[in-house]
């Protein structure tokens, strides 16, 4: 019996990284903190009703078949997206009430998350990855 693994192609994980981090430059040199809200408002439809707007906008931009493309784990995307939300959610409050340190903290912290990303390792992966196996040695020496 073999599970269904959903998965994501990976040029449209790179397109909504690459708006993530443009999203930060632009709100850093236009002090306008309401364009995190377009990577933050779309990372939350793609968490709760698991469409993500940016990334459905960029699937018809694709020049092959969403299944020609190398793939992303979309429970691992999940992971990494619910942390661009705390991210970006916490810089866009920062900036909104006036707490610019905390903006530019969190937003600091998404843009290079996203960049290296971009650059080919998943900071994101890496932290799941040692929740996973944090969870595994628990379950082991608790049986």
């Amino acid at each position: 019996m073999s599970a269904d693994v959903r998965t994501i192609p990976k040029p449209l994980v790179q397109v909504n990284q690459s708006v993530i981090v443009l999203s930060v430059i632009l709100t850093w040199v236009t002090n306008m903190e309401w364009l995190l809200l377009i990577p933050l408002l779309s990372g939350i439809c793609g968490v709760i009703f698991r469409i993500n707007p940016i990334m459905e906008v960029a699937k018809r931009f694709l020049k092959k078949a969403p299944s020609k493309y190398l793939q992303e784990d979309w429970e691992q995307q999940q992971f990494n997206q619910k942390i661009a939300i705390l991210c970006l959610g916490a810089g866009f409050m920062g900036f909104a009430f006036n707490l610019p340190v905390v903006g530019y903290i969190f937003t600091i912290l998404v843009a290079v998350a996203a960049t290296v990303a971009l650059l080919g390792f998943c900071i994101g992966c890496f932290i799941h990855y040692q929740w996973k196996m944090y969870q595994y040695r628990k379950m082991k020496s608790q049986s």
